[in-house]
């Protein structure tokens, strides 16, 4: 991926938080593409994993933690990536875990184990990292969300309460930390694989033909606009939601 110069991370570490997935090693990859060091988060080493090997040489750090469920969790995050790589420019939450039930069959254990770790794990990263970004005035941070945070989809109240969850406190971050330029930007991705499928075969899936672009994304499709939005060059824009998704949130 060519990287423009005002787009150049050199220097900048990333916390890259994720639940796993297909995108995760490619985003991963793309701030590393870009000049950054990257010290990626998962709740378990399986999902750290494909992201330090998708890095390989010494852009990659890591840790596994049991899910970052209080302050101390997240600050003891924060602590081992400024004690690993000296500061935390750049925080990128990827934490979705995706979950489908009928809202009527819906458990309150179930309710509440899916907003802790699509919410409220983002939240307290959020804090953790802002105050050490509002003590050194710079800082971006990027929230992974899907279009069920502005759309309703059948099946999916419990996931889409914590995606428009998600977006309302990326707004709220951006305008109270905005005067610590701090920047807090949601980028929302729709259906995505990480394989080269051909499109022909793509399209035999009825949401593959429900996308106008009739293709699903890739990692590379998403990765030059995340390395933007924790970029320099992204400092008039904060609060904002950003699609890469096909052309599915603009669907009727």
């Amino acid at each position: 991926m060519p990287i423009l110069s005002e787009f150049d991370l050199s220097g900048r570490v990333a916390i890259f938080h994720t639940a796993g997935g297909d995108e995760g090693p490619g985003l991963a990859s793309a701030l590393a593409e870009a000049g950054a060091s990257v010290f990626a988060v998962g709740r378990r080493e399986g999902m750290v994993e494909p992201i330090l090997a998708g890095l390989g040489g010494s852009a990659g750090h890591g840790s596994a933690v049991s899910g970052v469920r209080s302050h101390s969790d997240a600050e003891g995050v924060v602590g081992e990536c400024k004690a690993k790589l000296g500061k935390v420019d750049i925080l990128v939450n990827d934490a979705r875990s995706f979950f489908a039930k009928p809202a009527a069959d819906i458990l309150e254990e179930e309710w509440d184990e899916l907003h802790s770790r699509n919410l409220r794990a983002v939240f307290l990263l959020c804090q953790a990292a802002g105050r050490h970004m509002a003590d050194r005035e710079y800082g971006r941070i990027v929230n992974v969300i899907t279009g069920t945070a502005e759309r309703g989809v059948i099946n999916a109240s419990a996931f889409a309460a914590t995606q428009a969850g998600l977006l309302s406190l990326t707004r709220s971050l951006a305008v109270e930390w905005g005067r610590a330029n701090i920047r807090v930007n949601a980028l929302g991705t729709g259906w995505t694989i990480a394989e080269d499928v051909p499109p022909e075969v793509q399209q035999e899936e009825l949401l593959v033909r429900y996308t106008p672009l009739r293709r699903k994304g890739h990692p590379r499709d998403v990765g030059p606009l995340l390395v933007y939005l924790c970029s320099e060059a992204c400092d008039y824009a904060t609060g904002q939601p950003v699609y890469v998704d096909g052309g599915l949130n603009a669907h009727p």
